[in-house]
């Protein structure tokens, strides 16, 4: 990622940064140690932040002076000079002094620049520089999603096609239903993501950052710095949001962005989590029954104490940290309900939580999804051995069809199909039996069909419907066309940390 690149290169003191990274000694996020990636990490470093703030400073100075304020080049070229080497240390004093955040890096920034330090912050509240920035930081957040979430949907997509006609056993209830295909249940799964695409796309291209209003929202302190000219005004928050990259401002605010802003953005991440949860438990069901595992690494171990186990630990813990996000959705949801007025400060320690957390765990979510679909092994003896072993009693239609067209009567025909597979099915359940129903059928004479006939029609192919061309129809005309809209996102290679 071209962000975390760039900055890591001019991040000084790396390697005590790296020795503190792997800590001993103290509490350690597994989000961080475990699962989500340094991309992602970094999107939400101080360090990120800090310098955004910088960049927000930077913005607000040169607006103001092309709005005709007193502010010279030579101040804009000064803070511009040390937008990237922050003196952490100046601040980090400050802050034991005054316990402000933003005034002691305003304070830290001014030492660096002895000649704008007079007009860095000016006319702005504290959310210009922490709301901005939050917005901006979901924002790039928002894309590293997305780039994994279209890759996560590629790898399920070339799936659904290798295995588009392999019939299988499909379950309502996980209980034996018609037949599918394993191609057919994973676009199941890939719809899901699509719809949590459409979601994304829909919440990121309307992000808009707060812009510069002030304590209460109302602008005053800009008032009075530009004598009360309104036409002035109206440019200042278009001006800062072209600077930033983003297209508009939201038009009004208290002294926050609204808070509902993060509702919508945690209820996407919840919206991938339950879609990756879904699928994960379809695979976790579906390693049970010996027909698809997900990757088992030639060293790993499954159990201490069984040897020959191959738990499916990948998508359990996919299942784990998408309850997490699904049930960090309600924090920010809160938090928008009970913000008084214009602006409290009980948003402020769980924002700094439910956030950075979300989007840590659904990145390694989405890490972990890209590792089990790209290398999902199929087995297709097993799906056969079972898939037949029921595929009697789902023929039954047909078979009494056939026998109509011989002579047969079809309120008989089907009284006896109904009692031949309770006997069938109490052979298999009681006794532990193979499934016999087409014996019992070819022993009947009303059905006048032999044995042989009866197993020409065991043809899997001739009960899955239309799954084959379903897949193909969306692949077609759905997933690729996205995936060729994106694919510059394309050819991200998960690796997992554990």
């Amino acid at each position: 990622m071209k962000i975390y690149e760039k900055c890591m290169k001019t991040v000084k003191n790396r390697e005590i940064r790296e020795e503190r990274f792997m800590s001993t000694d103290r509490y350690q996020s597994p989000l961080s140690e475990r699962y989500a990636s340094r991309e992602m990490q970094y999107i939400f470093s101080p360090d990120m932040k800090f310098r955004t703030w910088r960049k927000l400073w930077i913005a607000l100075a040169e607006t103001e002076k092309e709005l005709g304020l007193p502010i010279t080049q030579e101040q804009i070229d000064e803070l511009k000079a040390n937008a990237e080497d922050i003196n952490y240390d100046v601040a980090k004093a400050r802050e034991k002094e005054v316990r402000h955040d933003v005034m002691s890096h305003v304070y830290a920034y001014g030492v660096q620049c002895p000649k704008a330090k007079g007009i860095i912050h000016l006319g702005a509240t504290s959310c210009y520089v922490g709301d901005n920035t939050d917005i901006i930081v979901m924002t790039e957040a928002l894309k590293l999603v997305k780039k994994k979430l279209v890759n996560v949907m590629k790898e399920l997509a070339d799936f659904a096609e290798e295995y588009k006609a392999q019939p299988t056993l499909a379950f309502t209830h996980f209980q034996p239903a018609q037949p599918t295909t394993v191609g057919k249940r994973a676009t199941l799964w890939l719809q899901e993501f699509f719809l949590d695409l459409e979601d994304l796309e829909h919440v990121l291209s309307h992000m808009k950052l707060l812009g510069s209003k002030g304590t209460t929202g109302t602008q005053a302190s800009f008032l009075e710095l530009f004598d009360g000219n309104q036409e002035t005004i109206d440019k200042i928050d278009p001006m800062i949001a072209e600077k930033m990259g983003f297209a508009e401002c939201y038009p009004v605010s208290g002294q926050t962005y609204s808070r509902k802003v993060d509702t919508r953005v945690v209820n996407v991440l919840a919206g991938i989590a339950a879609s990756a949860h879904k699928m994960s438990n379809d695979i976790r069901l579906l390693q049970h029954l010996k027909e698809v595992e997900e990757p088992f690494e030639k060293s790993q171990i499954g159990s201490s104490a069984m040897a020959y186990k191959r738990n499916p630990m990948r998508s359990e813990r996919i299942a784990s940290l998408s309850r997490y996000v699904m049930a960090d959705a309600l924090n920010p949801a809160i938090t928008s309900a009970t913000q008084w007025f214009e602006r409290t400060l009980d948003d402020s320690a769980n924002k700094r939580l439910s956030i950075p957390e979300g989007f840590l765990a659904v990145d390694g979510i989405l890490d972990l999804c890209l590792n089990v679909v790209d290398g999902l092994v199929v087995y297709p003896k097993v799906i056969e051995k079972r898939l037949m072993s029921e595929l009697p009693f789902m023929a039954t239609e047909n078979i009494m069809m056939d026998a109509v067209k011989a002579g047969g009567d079809r309120q008989e025909l089907h009284e006896k199909i109904r009692t031949l597979s309770m006997e069938a099915g109490r052979n298999v359940k009681v006794e532990g039996k193979d499934n016999n129903l087409l014996e019992l059928i070819a022993a009947d004479p009303a059905f006048n069909m032999t044995l042989e006939d009866l197993q020409k029609t065991m043809d899997p192919s001739k009960y899955v419907g239309r799954s084959k061309e379903q897949v193909e129809a969306f692949l077609s005309g759905i997933i690729r066309p996205l995936l060729e809209k994106h694919k510059e996102l394309l050819g991200v290679k998960a690796e997992i940390n554990v």
